[in-house]
């Protein structure tokens, strides 16, 4: 069976802008050519590829289209660049999962040595770390950062170091709830900040200490890791900073720990999709590079 390249195209563009509209604007095409094109691929394929929600989704059968358009079109930017006509390439953007913290720290960094060697850019999608192997393995992304130690089937893995997150307060805040120690009973009356739904690493901190009881505490869900800092430094609760945020606070005392050694060192990995492509290990070599920054041991 034989795939239009174009309709591909025009699957991806919808489910990566999220509208058939947007689609046509980035196709330069209008938005009913757009739709004919999906129902063409969706009618060779015999299935639905896309959601019509707001914003468009790719079914599961439409992601794997969707990643195999995408791969084809950077192989497509690395073969017209090695042919020295990079000026009649399309511009390449690499669909990437990267966590929340490691974008607020290390992985700018990663992205500008990339800009420096590579003409293509980064499709940056923010997640939790402990989920953004999920879109790598439904194909919406290339690449990913991630805590995952076993690779996704179809990826490369690569390790790059370790995270450390601290149980921090502030100081009055550590007086008011923690002068007599980290119990079960100021646990659960401290309020702690709490990402989103998905981010468990302060009931993980506490269960160390709760040793199987329950923990119902006051909850502040803050969905950002730099206002996660600001919200810790106005006493609003404590939670589990990531050290690069916080070591200057820290050092000067407007924050502490919790208790000694109140820390934990998340290790993350970087896993892309086996591609013969030299963008992709440009970007890796980026990512590996960058991420010197994190603790190795």
């Amino acid at each position: 069976m034989r795939i239009d390249h174009g309709n591909l195209r025009a699957l991806a563009a919808v489910v990566r802008e999220g509208s058939f509209e947007r689609a046509a604007a980035v196709l330069n095409v209008t938005p009913s050519a757009v739709s004919q094109r999906v129902k063409a691929l969706e009618g060779r394929m015999g299935r639905l590829l896309v959601q019509r929600s707001v914003p468009a989704v790719a079914t599961a059968d439409g992601h794997i289209l969707v990643h195999l358009a995408e791969q084809a079109a950077l192989l497509e930017h690395d073969a017209l660049t090695r042919l020295g006509l990079e000026d009649e390439a399309e511009s390449a953007s690499i669909a990437v999962a990267v966590n929340h913290d490691s974008l607020e720290t290390w992985f700018i960094k990663a992205a500008r040595i990339f800009s420096d060697r590579a003409r293509a850019t980064l499709d940056l999608q923010s997640e939790d770390q402990d989920h953004t192997a999920a879109l790598l393995r439904n194909g919406a992304v290339l690449g990913a950062v991630t805590t995952l130690a076993d690779p996704v089937q179809g990826c490369r893995i690569h390790g790059l170091g370790r995270m450390r997150y601290v149980a921090s307060c502030s100081p009055e805040f550590h007086e008011r709830y923690f002068s007599s120690g980290v119990s079960a009973r100021t646990l659960a009356e401290a309020p702690v900040l709490v990402f989103n739904r998905k981010d468990a690493m302060q009931a993980r901190f506490a269960a160390k200490v709760l040793r199987g009881e329950p923990w119902h505490p006051p909850v502040w869900w803050v969905p950002s890791s730099r206002a996660f800092v600001q919200a810790t430094l106005a006493g609003l609760g404590w939670t589990m900073n990531p050290l690069p945020l916080i070591q200057r606070e820290l050092d000067d005392g407007a924050l502490v720990p919790l208790r000694v050694r109140a820390w934990e060192d998340v290790p993350l990995y970087w896993q892309h999709w086996r591609i013969n492509s030299e963008t992709m290990d440009t970007l890796t070599a980026a990512v590996l590079e960058a991420s010197s920054e994190l603790i190795r041991r």
